[in-house]
């Protein structure tokens, strides 16, 4: 089974081609791979090109535990690195169809950074969107946290506090993302305003753990602290493995732009998908 490895600022992801494969990868094998002690290890699988009948391309984010994400900013800057240096894009601009919608793709600097549409930002996980975030609150270990939800194709739930840590996330990620609230768990991103043009923020995503970056986290939390109104709409969210510029217009449909490394190809062995 070919494939390629990329990370965009630490947060790293296998693209597989379909093409490349005789049937769809199984959930054991999604496991397999993703594993780092056993596999090659990644914060999930992009599993593309497929076709789209309204965009240029479809794409599938699978993560860690094999569950299906809708959408991955992240991945979707990989996965456009990866379409142009396949060379099966001829020009800057092209379209791709995830779960969680379409986005408009940009490549730049010979595709060491990449701009996506994210979409417009909603600030609830239902289908209808609110005009502006509500706070709410929830309880974890005792301890009581005001929350904000987001949808970026895939639902966010943002807490703002006055310091954030690594620890801080992994403590309390994990019980937030399957508490029976979310009927469909969540992304979470503890939250802190810098000031009014960048934030810092610690990322807990759903299905994958605790992650160095995350684009549609970067998404979620910088649309609602601009509505919020403690930032402009031009924000550098400050994450572990870097930083990424996220723009927002009057009607919060995003744009986000960050670096995208190539680390290498191979060829995994059916000996590594044999067993864990």
């Amino acid at each position: 089974m070919k494939f390629s490895k990329y990370h965009a600022l630490g947060n790293d992801y296998i693209v597989i081609d379909p093409k490349d494969l005789n049937e769809e990868l199984s959930e054991f094998n999604i496991k397999a791979i993703c594993d780092r002690h056993f596999g090659i290890g990644s914060d999930g699988i992009l599993y593309g090109p497929e076709e789209s009948d309204s965009c240029d391309f479809s794409l599938r984010i699978f993560n860690p535990d094999a569950s299906e994400a809708e959408k991955s900013g992240n991945g979707l800057r990989i996965f456009s690195r990866y379409l142009w240096d396949q060379s099966l894009v001829s020009h800057n601009e092209f379209t791709i169809q995830t779960k969680g919608g379409v986005v408009n793709s940009t490549i730049g600097e010979k595709g060491l950074s990449v701009s996506v549409g994210m979409g417009k930002v909603r600030f609830t996980h239902e289908s209808i969107g609110e005009p502006k975030p509500a706070p709410k609150t929830i309880s974890v270990k005792d301890q009581e946290f005001t929350y904000y939800l987001a949808n970026v194709g895939n639902p966010h739930c943002v807490i703002l506090l006055d310091n954030v840590n690594p620890f801080f996330a992994k403590e309390f990620g994990s019980i937030i993302e399957n508490d029976p609230i979310f009927a469909n768990r969540t992304n979470i991103q503890f939250v802190k305003v810098i000031d009014n043009t960048s934030i810092q923020i610690e990322i807990w995503e759903r299905g994958a753990g605790y992650t160095l970056a995350s684009g549609s986290s970067s998404t979620a939390a910088a649309s609602v602290v601009h509505a919020l109104g403690l930032c402009k709409a031009n924000i550098n969210v400050h994450m572990p493995g870097g930083i990424i510029n996220i723009k927002l217009d009057e009607e919060f449909f995003a744009t986000m732009t960050g670096d995208v490394r190539k680390v290498c190809d191979g060829v995994i062995s059916c000996e590594a998908l044999g067993s864990l």
